[in-house]
């Protein structure tokens, strides 16, 4: 195995037009940066040495110039209803979670894509983190890698196959990373997944919610969560003041997407809060020109909410309401519930709730 590393860009972080441009500049065909990407995203590569078909003298090179590092995994729990929880530390210790989220045949996972958060939504644990740094492509990316092969080796038959941006963070705050990602993710050489299995959930941040659509990488969810400005702005404070309801609204309804294509919105149900029958009908009004679906979800609290979930007849009577009106309602099953995995529940810290590595 090759030794003495000096490199500190990680291969992971890099796009296929910089890791051509730099393999071309040494000299190599243009053909030879198409096979380490390969070895890198679709073979699951974790070292230099292992690319059988790359010569020794380029295998050096790609040692001298960069690492290949993935976050690391601390400790994994599994909830009864087969949710998995992964904690990761990045390089700089800073801590991040995954989510593997269990389908009929299938997994869906869900990315983080910052360390923390910035916006401190009222009913968020990842709020009370408080933001530590953006992530890079390679550690968003590093997620997946770790979560494919997490399946492979304990959940036979079960494939990755959907991907949410719903984890730790707002994606769109972090868009020039993401995006980035989110090109490897559906490159046909890299890891080739659909853009229709892909979704980036975000609260709505001027501007980039254009680029997001204009991109065709992925669907959309909006985390709107309330109604009427004057109560997202009690919940959603700093979401709030970057866009009004009304001015997200009207973004949302501008937004170049394809025409089949329909924009889900997230309505997590506070008991108490946000969960009527009016604000039910106030929601009703709020989206009926926009073409999209709904997801309800029931609060998922942990010690330190400051909420309580809706009693279920007041979850079902809010959702009946919606089907009346002929809105395409979905109520969320929250996973992973058990081990904090859950909508909102994201708090990367080393505590005893993870018990022993």
């Amino acid at each position: 195995m090759i030794q003495e590393r000096k490199a500190t860009v990680n291969i992971l972080d890099q796009s296929f037009v910089e890791l051509e441009r730099t393999l071309t500049g040494l000299g190599e065909p243009p053909f030879r940066a198409r096979q380490v990407w390969q070895w890198l995203w679709q073979k699951q590569c974790t070292d230099f040495s292992n690319m059988s078909n790359i010569s020794h003298a380029l295998r050096r090179k790609l040692h001298e110039l960069y690492v290949l590092k993935r976050p690391v995994i601390e400790v994994f729990k599994k909830s009864r209803d087969a949710t998995v929880k992964i904690l990761l530390r990045l390089e700089d210790g800073n801590l991040i979670e995954t989510v593997l989220i269990p389908e009929k045949d299938h997994y869906t996972q869900c990315l983080s894509t910052q360390a923390g958060c910035p916006l401190a939504c009222t009913f968020c644990s990842t709020g009370r983190m408080g933001f530590k740094r953006n992530l890079t492509s390679g550690e968003i990316l590093g997620q997946v890698l770790t979560g494919k092969e997490y399946l492979e080796e304990h959940q036979s038959g079960m494939r990755l196959r959907n991907i949410v941006y719903m984890g730790m963070g707002e994606p769109l705050l972090n868009w020039s990373q993401v995006k980035k990602s989110l090109d490897i993710l559906g490159d046909s050489q890299g890891m080739n997944f659909s853009h229709r299995r892909i979704t980036v959930s975000s609260v709505g941040i001027p501007d980039r919610l254009e680029d997001y659509a204009a991109s065709g990488l992925g669907s959309l969810a909006v985390s709107l969560h309330a109604p009427n400005q004057e109560l997202r702005a009690r919940i959603m404070p700093r979401a709030a003041a970057l866009l009004s309801v009304d001015d997200l609204l009207q973004t949302l309804r501008g937004l170049p997407f394809k025409t089949r294509q329909r924009i889900t919105i997230e309505y997590i149900l506070l008991g108490g809060v946000n969960d009527s029958l009016e604000q039910a009908r106030d929601l009703n009004r709020l989206l009926s020109f926009l073409r999209c679906k709904i997801n309800l979800i029931s609060f998922n609290p942990d010690s330190k909410a400051v909420y309580k979930p809706p009693a279920p007849e007041q979850i079902l009577a809010f959702e009946r309401y919606l089907w009346d009106k002929g809105r395409t309602v979905n109520l969320r099953k929250s996973k992973g519930a058990d081990i904090q995995a859950a909508c909102g529940q994201l708090i990367a810290e080393e505590s005893e709730e993870w018990g022993e590595r």
